[in-house]
């Protein structure tokens, strides 16, 4: 909470315990199939542009993937931490998992919209086994001094940083890149999906 609060991003890394980070992992590859490509914009103005964006998307849904109870139970907790901490006040998510495939990748953006700013805090984990040098699809995060820095896509490793705070890019992926995206919402997710 420090780190957030000083700089505006934490990376914390082994953020899933084995058994969870196998059980995250099996539905994502059972779900590859039913992954959309994602568009940049939200609802109405919501269009492909694959050169800005070129990842896959499956929307998780707490209802109807009840049987990730331990991943959601998590993300309740991360949620009360901020609260009690930061006093953020957030009240709700939405996540979806992505899939960068090779050629993929994401240009430099904040995840806020003009009309819709409820998402403060994004978060990142990587379901990446055995990553290397080379693979690509590093996350770039901006510094606001117009330096950046590359983060390492590493299995279980988890980013967090402050939405409309942080500009940040996907390198191009040299191989599958796996990640479970989502944001902390000011507000409950019901106020309308988007598409980023």
């Amino acid at each position: 909470m420090d780190d957030i609060s000083s700089k505006d991003y934490v990376i914390v890394d082994n953020f899933l315990r084995d058994e969870l980070y196998t059980e995250i992992k099996s539905f994502f590859l059972g779900k590859l199939p039913n992954f959309k490509e994602a568009g940049i914009g939200a609802h109405s103005e919501n269009q492909i542009d694959t050169k800005i964006r070129g990842d896959f998307t499956y929307w998780l849904d707490r209802n109807r993937d009840a049987h990730l109870k331990t991943y959601w139970e998590l993300l309740d907790e991360t949620m009360h931490i901020f609260n009690r901490y930061c006093y953020l006040s957030l009240s709700g998510y939405e996540f979806h998992l992505a899939h960068y495939p090779s050629g993929g990748h994401y240009d430099k953006h904040l995840d806020q919209f003009e009309n819709r700013s409820n998402r403060m805090i994004s978060m990142i984990i990587y379901l990446n086994d055995d990553w290397k040098p080379g693979d690509g699809g590093e996350l770039e995060i901006f510094e606001k001094d117009g330096s950046s820095f590359l983060v390492e896509p590493l299995a279980a490793r988890c980013v967090m940083f402050k939405s409309a705070e942080v500009p940040h890019a996907v390198l191009e992926a040299h191989k599958s890149r796996f990640s479970l995206t989502g944001w902390l919402l000011y507000q409950p997710s019901s106020v309308g999906k988007l598409y980023v």
